[in-house]
């Protein structure tokens, strides 16, 4: 696909302060979205949809509504779903589940370390394999191994950074070819309109996190 037609940036694999692992407010994820140049969002919140459908309603920005499920075999994201898909399940069965549900079924970081990977359980039933993630380790090696498994599932090859922490967000993105319209991004990612980009969240970055993450950690505890 010639890169010159893509037209939105777009990070699909985000999560809000809806996850337990993330300090990501809504009021923040729309600010470092627009601030890195991002024209959409996929929030996908660990095992719930709740936190994506309130995000989406609620801010003057495009959100496409995600959940990332913990099956028995690693985890997958559904993008345009609207109700949660149980975890615990299957991959198959998770995967059926989200398209009975009309979303679109994505390895995420099929092949790292310490992050739930599907690894070879990654098959022809899902419609994207996320090939860039940008908190993925090793980075490098992760990447190399997740293009060559999309390749050779023939199937649409997507990024996201995976953000847990507001900077985070859009250290990966995909270009998708698509109007600034929700219908018209999720049909050109189910037609594989897009390519992935990014790098691997900066380790001053990461280290940052972990503070900011402590310090409201304790803030809640003071307050209870």
């Amino acid at each position: 696909m010639d890169c010159g037609n893509l037209q939105l940036k777009i990070d699909l694999h985000v999560h809000s302060c809806y996850s337990n692992d993330s300090i990501i407010t809504p009021e923040e994820l729309v600010f470092y979205a627009k601030e890195h140049g991002l024209d959409a969002v996929a929030v996908t919140d660990h095992d719930r949809i709740d936190g994506a459908l309130k995000i989406a309603e609620e801010r003057d920005f495009l959100i496409i509504p995600g959940i990332e499920i913990s099956s028995l075999n690693g985890h997958i994201i559904g993008l345009n779903v609207h109700e949660v898909i149980p975890p615990k399940l299957g991959v198959d069965e998770t995967v059926d589940k989200i398209h009975e549900a009309g979303g679109i079924a994505v390895a995420c970081h099929p092949i790292t370390f310490f992050k739930g990977s599907l690894g070879n359980h990654t098959n022809s039933r899902f419609d994207a394999v996320e090939v860039i993630n940008a908190s993925a380790f090793p980075f490098r090696y992760s990447v190399y191994r997740g293009k060559k498994l999309a390749s050779q599932l023939g199937k649409a090859q997507t990024a996201g950074s995976d953000a847990h922490y507001g900077p985070e967000i859009g250290c990966a993105y995909t270009l998708v070819e698509a109007e600034l319209e929700f219908e018209d991004v999720i049909k050109a990612l189910t037609k594989g309109l897009c390519k992935p980009f990014g790098n691997a969240i900066p380790l001053r970055t990461r280290l940052k996190r972990e503070v900011y993450s402590l310090k409201k950690k304790i803030e809640l505890l003071e307050i209870l």
